[in-house]
């Protein structure tokens, strides 16, 4: 019986479905990875290197495109000439700083509206979340307004407020379903021991700490690939890493060389960041999907 079981599971048509699932991927993954592997590979190409094409008639267009002599010219002028150490710096405060406030306000909010009952607490909850659709643009101009009159505009506190405008509500909407998955016996036996509320609120973050990685990872990368708000909110004193690779694009001169080299600078640390804790990343994501 098992013997005809391995057999009917290995049918001409089951295997051509698992080779076309590979075929796919493999595709897939060589188009997704692909401009990547050519930004990393430029980034250290001369300017003439870079735009070298082969002969009329030559196809060997991989061979040209590895044949360079390599530099670092194009790091060297941003991290010396173009203070690009500065724009990075003010990346990773504005992300960490925005996804440490959401995640913090945010886990309070969301085990209060978990645990407790009151009135209108889901048009409560509804309202919170509605303001995380609104559309970014549409916002743009009062934000502005009210951060300018409160003298933040240019500002790494008004950038980290600007961001967060949109990270807590989100952080409220995840980690509620996080707190609605933990069973409530674990902080009643806290409490029946003589803890606080405030003892069995911090009795269970341990349960969800994957959870507020995950969720973490999605506030960094948020603010880290923002233009908007860091070219609006941000502009002056608290200019990141994507708003002054865009100022690489002049009217007299492109500089191709320095962009890719930006890109580079840009991609890698949040690439680090995900492989770092893609198991926890994960976890975080599903945990909160089935409730038992």
């Amino acid at each position: 019986m098992a013997s005809s079981e391995v057999v009917q599971y290995n049918t001409p048509w089951r295997r051509a479905i698992s080779i076309g699932i590979g075929v796919f991927l493999f595709v897939y993954l060589l188009w997704t990875t692909l401009p990547f592997f050519i930004m990393f590979v430029s980034s250290f190409k001369d300017l003439l290197e870079a735009f070298k094409l082969p002969a009329v008639g030559h196809w060997a267009g991989v061979v040209v495109f590895f044949d360079f002599t390599p530099t670092i010219k194009h790091y060297l002028n941003l991290f010396v000439d173009l203070s690009f150490s500065t724009y990075l710096i003010n990346s990773i405060i504005a992300s960490a700083g925005s996804a440490v406030i959401s995640i913090t306000f945010g886990a309070m909010c969301a085990y209060s509206l978990s645990r407790f009952e009151f009135r209108g607490k889901k048009d409560l909850f509804f309202w919170i979340i509605s303001t995380r659709m609104a559309p970014v643009v549409a916002v743009m101009v009062p934000l502005y307004a009210i951060f300018r009159g409160a003298g933040l505009v240019g500002t790494l506190p008004g950038l980290i407020l600007a961001y967060t405008t949109f990270n807590l509500p989100f952080a409220v909407w995840i980690l509620k379903g996080f707190f609605d998955n933990v069973p409530y016996a674990i902080e009643e036996a806290q409490m029946c021991d003589g803890g606080t509320r405030y003892q069995a609120f911090w009795s269970i973050l341990p349960l969800i700490a994957p959870g507020m990685g995950a969720f973490m990872v999605l506030c960094i990368l948020f603010a880290w690939n923002d233009f908007l708000f860091a070219s609006i909110i941000g502009s002056g004193g608290a200019k990141t890493l994507p708003v002054a690779t865009r100022e690489l694009v002049q009217p007299q001169n492109i500089q191709w060389g320095s962009i890719m080299a930006a890109g580079v600078v840009t991609t890698i640390p949040m690439m680090f960041l995900g492989f770092l804790i893609r198991r926890y990343l994960i976890t975080g994501l599903t945990m909160g999907a089935v409730r038992e």
